[in-house]
């Protein structure tokens, strides 16, 4: 299927570019540009490391940094402090996975070079696949396959693209989600109810996505209830709600059981090495000894909750602080993107977003063709969905964290920007008429595949409008950042 969709294949092979790149540059910064003393986790090595593990170390360590350390040591030892339950299993299961794949390595390396290699791997093909992922879902939500395709491009660029490589669940979260959605898209309600259980199992606002579920299962009530029994159609609809609920939380709470199982039932501590229960002592983290939780007697115990306001001080309105202003400025791009989105989105279609999109106008009855690209009606419900992230990271996390957090898990900062370069780009234009004879199957004779669009526009930088600059401006900048600031320990988003 490749082979007959050349602009499939330009986004295969740009992800790859753009990801080999991602991980020489890294190795580059962190070898000349020495580690900020940051106050983050650092759990003492067990192993003792080589001379390989040291040329492992040099060439991935920028991928260890901040929370990526927290995956590292959850897949290397478990859950064996209290805060380690902030980060879901899915991922560290994942590099486990990929760490016994790499067993005739073992002799050679240390287990936590290769968490490394894996990390390094593992993330390179979940980012591929993710870029893939995404253009054929713009295919099937946009019609529109010049912006699927640009949409695409610009995902390779990502502003969240050191998440997408170091060892965060990022990569991973944006594969199940958008690959979820394709299926829903397709009709597929089974399999994507299970990939968006599995992104649930990644990162906790994969439960969010429960609203596709229920907005398709919303969308087939409304069309069927004139032609059956609108008893048997509500109970249907209420049935298929409460199994989505259900298979979507359900990582979620055995999550949380295994937690409770660990902290507030007796007999149930492991034992945990000498430097690693050191470390808990120096540093005055909680783990499973006996000395039992306050979240325990909760009538709700949940860990998740008790995790995120304890030890990352997560919450409604806590970031409003002067000095958190710089990480509000690191956040406003993305979230100018979104908003800027909305407002487009809502202006264009008042009725539809009026009706939450399960009910046509009738002027646009009377139309022949529906509008396509960003503006199609099916884009609705990611956009509440985008929105929906924005505003509860706005107002309940950690701001830095929105650019990572909505690059990862909605397509609309991807659509919004295609959107915005392909209808206020000029130079696009004579790009497009030799595109568009590539997806009709019409390429020249002795070129294999399109021209980048993207690329060609950072070649005509100079004669490319305001929009254009600011955006790809934008993606480079936060893209080359990332790489520069994360894997030195210096803070970012």
């Amino acid at each position: 299927m490749w082979s007959r969709d050349p602009c499939r294949k330009e986004v295969l092979r740009f992800a790859f570019s753009c990801r080999v790149l991602t991980l020489v540059l890294q190795a580059l910064f962190n070898a000349i540009i020495p580690d900020y003393r940051a106050e983050a986790f650092s759990p003492p090595h067990l192993a003792p490391s080589g001379y390989v593990d040291q040329l492992v170390e040099r060439l991935l360590g920028g991928l260890s940094r901040w929370d990526a350390e927290h995956f590292l040591f959850i897949a290397e030892h478990g859950y064996l402090y209290e805060h380690s339950f902030a980060f879901f299993p899915g991922f560290p299961l994942a590099l486990l996975v990929g760490t016994e794949l790499l067993r005739p390595l073992w002799g050679l390396l240390s287990f936590r070079s290769c968490l490394l290699i894996s990390v390094a791997l593992l993330n390179s093909l979940f980012f591929v696949l993710a870029a893939l992922a995404l253009h054929d879902l713009g295919c099937l939500v946009l019609h529109c396959p010049r912006q699927a395709f640009y949409a695409a491009l610009l995902f390779c660029l990502s502003p969240a693209n050191v998440f997408l490589a170091a060892g965060y669940s990022e990569a991973l979260f944006a594969l199940l989600t958008f690959s979820a959605m394709g299926q829903l898209e397709r009709g597929q309600n089974w399999t994507s109810g299970l990939l968006f259980a599995f992104a649930s199992g990644v990162r906790s606002n994969g439960l969010v996505n429960v609203g596709f579920l229920v907005y398709a299962q919303c969308q087939s009530f409304f069309s069927s209830i004139t032609v059956e029994s609108p008893r048997r159609q509500v109970v249907k609809l209420m049935a298929s709600v409460f199994l989505s609920v259900l298979t979507l939380g359900l990582p979620f709470a055995l999550f949380q059981y295994y937690a409770y199982t660990q902290f507030c039932l007796p007999g149930s501590a492991h034992t945990i090495p000498e430097p690693l229960l050191q470390l808990a002592v120096d540093k005055g983290y909680r783990t499973a000894d006996g000395n039992v939780p306050p979240w325990c007697s909760w009538a709700l115990p949940l860990i998740y909750n008790y995790i995120q306001d304890i030890y990352w001080n997560v919450g409604f309105l806590r970031y409003y602080m002067l000095k958190q202003v710089p990480n509000f400025l690191l956040a406003v791009p993305v979230a100018i993107l979104v908003v800027w989105a909305t407002w487009t989105y809502v202006t264009t279609h008042p009725w539809l977003c009026l009706t939450l999109g399960l009910q046509r106008s009738k002027k646009n009855k009377t139309l022949e063709k529906p509008d396509s690209g960003f503006l199609s009606p099916q884009v609705f419900v990611y956009l509440v969905h985008a929105a929906a992230l924005l505003l509860f990271g706005s107002l309940c996390m950690h701001v830095q964290v929105l650019t990572r957090f909505l690059g990862s898990s909605t397509p609309i900062v991807y659509w919004f920007s295609a959107h915005l370069l392909q209808h206020r780009e000029p130079l696009l234009r004579s790009l497009e008429t030799v595109t568009q004879k590539h997806l009709a199957g019409d390429s020249p004779p002795g070129q294999k595949g399109p021209r980048n669009p993207i690329v060609e526009l950072f070649y005509n930088w100079k004669t490319c409008s305001p929009v254009t600059r600011n955006i790809l401006g934008y993606f480079l900048t936060y893209w080359l950042l990332g790489l520069l600031l994360h894997c030195n320990f210096l803070p970012w988003t």
